[in-house]
């Protein structure tokens, strides 16, 4: 069963390298550079999803260790449900508090830096 999961993993690791060296052989490094910050606003979307889909089952979680604590109290412990209504709460609320945080670091009106003042080193025409 391991081996079959080490084979697995090993194969999927070389199709993504195959697949970024294909990338980065056919549009050089700057392409690279804009596969990857796309794929990066991507990421950030897949971990804002999660952590929308994780804080909401943590509540209903939450909900049905209440009624489980309600139903035979000494069974099961008031503080399960307690935390992990709090811990749902955290995963809903980390998205919102990241873009207040982050406005309030660098602004609203922030910008991807770069380099200005460089000319092009290209012949001219005449």
């Amino acid at each position: 069963m391991k081996k079959t999961i080490l084979w697995a993993l090993a194969f999927a690791s070389f199709a993504v390298g195959t697949a970024a060296l294909a990338a980065a052989s056919t549009s050089g490094i700057g392409g690279t550079a804009a596969t990857v910050t796309a794929n990066l606003a991507n990421i950030a979307k897949l971990i804002t999803a999660a952590s929308y889909v994780a804080g909401m089952a943590f509540a209903v979680g939450a909900i049905v260790k209440f009624k489980a604590h309600k139903d035979n109290p000494a069974q099961v412990p008031l503080g399960g449900p307690i935390v992990m209504l709090f811990v749902g709460a955290a995963l809903i609320f980390i998205p919102s508090v990241y873009k207040v945080s982050g406005s309030t670091l660098f602004g609203s009106g922030g910008t991807v830096g770069g380099v200005s003042g460089v000319t092009s080193f290209g012949m001219k025409s005449q």
